[in-house]
């Protein structure tokens, strides 16, 4: 059982700071780690808060949220399809921490830190000298190029985890982005509300609802990451009117079976967080072991269907190497297709003819008491 935390570990900056780094003090066992290191696998680093250790269950290396935040020596597994950085944010950053892939959304990188480093993360290269957060003269730089281009009407705060910063620099930042006129919303890309739920504390929920509408996604990726603590933070969020969705991941190992995904996403709907993306694992170097495969997905959302009201069921996707950008992959119920009709494979595996409206007749589109 997990023991409540006391006040020092009760405080964000505290968590931060005693970030543990080291593997074996997770029990990864000495010659595993020592394996993954002189590898080079520990190029990227470990770090997981107090907070979101105590969740791990000891001793047991398939724990779920083990897999997720201890290195693993297959992350130095080399696969031909696999490749640095797949998205291609670096060839789609006009200005270094400014990505845009899409032409009316920009995301701005505004923090290379994490409270927990992930490690199926898709922005492994940050802190390498490749992708960065934007820097002060950056930033002022990101807005002019905002300011340029009205057609970009959504931006991102995302790193990184903006909520490492303190209150005053990231209100500062969405102040500053709220003043560009063509700018509709702004979204904030975090996991603190899993990793360190007690970073969202009343006064950064009061904060970001000054700066509406504005948007959270964070990413809970198995239900035991669903804490009080947790549901606290998106509740302090929610209340004060600010959207909370989830972006979750496919992961081997993790969230793989139907049922742990049938029970995330209930758990959410009781968070108030809406089920919003189930992303396929990006094709990052050393993420091979954490793939699974298009059908195991597609089997994910048929089983979702029909168990959970449609609110609570994502969207899968798959955001294509070379920054083409993100598709919906989605369970085919069509069967087949003709003028007067189309045949549906219902839930329970039927096929059911659904007609089709008769042409449009011209005076059925004649407006009544108009002139023929």
């Amino acid at each position: 059982m997990n023991r409540a935390p006391t006040k020092r570990q009760d405080d964000w900056r505290w968590q931060l700071a005693h970030r543990i780094c080291d593997p074996t003090a997770l029990g990864m066992a000495p010659h595993r780690a020592c394996a993954l290191s002189e590898s080079g696998g520990a190029v990227f680093p470990m770090a997981v808060t107090p907070y979101y250790a105590s969740l791990l269950q000891p001793g047991d290396p398939d724990d779920p949220l083990r897999i997720m935040c201890l290195p693993d020596p297959k992350e130095t597994r080399r696969c031909e399809h696999l490749r640095f950085d797949p998205i291609d944010e670096l060839r789609h950053s006009p200005i270094p921490g400014l990505v845009r892939r899409y032409p009316d959304r920009a995301v701005l990188l505004v923090s290379t830190s994490c409270p927990v480093n992930c490690r199926h993360c898709t922005r492994r290269s940050m802190g390498k000298g490749h992708l960065t957060a934007l820097t002060p003269e950056g930033f002022q730089s990101a807005l002019e190029y905002l300011t340029e281009r009205p057609e970009i009407r959504d931006v991102i705060l995302s790193g990184g985890d903006p909520l490492t910063l303190e209150d005053r620099a990231l209100e500062s930042m969405l102040r500053a982005v709220r003043k560009i006129p063509s700018v509709d919303i702004v979204r904030v890309g975090t996991r603190a509300p899993v990793t360190l739920p007690m970073r969202v504390t009343t006064e950064l929920a009061n904060m970001l609802a000054r700066h509406g509408p504005l948007y959270v996604n964070t990413q809970f990726n198995h239900p035991r990451e669903l804490t009080g603590q947790a549901a606290d933070a998106v509740a302090r969020l929610v209340d004060r009117g600010i959207v909370v969705s989830n972006q979750a991941v496919l992961l081997r190992g993790v969230n793989d079976r139907p049922e742990t995904m049938l029970e995330l996403c209930r758990g959410l709907l009781r968070a108030r967080v809406r089920p919003y993306y189930l992303f396929l694992c990006d094709l990052w170097e050393g993420l091979e072991h954490l793939r699974t495969r298009v059908d195991e997905g597609l089997a994910i959302m048929e089983h979702l269907r029909g168990r959970i009201s449609g609110m609570g069921i994502p969207q899968l996707v798959a955001d294509l190497p070379g920054g083409i950008g993100k598709v919906p992959i989605s369970p085919n119920h069509i069967v087949a297709r003709y003028p007067d009709r189309t045949v549906l494979r219902a839930l329970d595996g039927r096929e059911v003819t659904y007609p089709e409206p008769e042409p449009a007749r011209r005076k059925d589109r004649a407006i009544s008491g108009s002139t023929p």
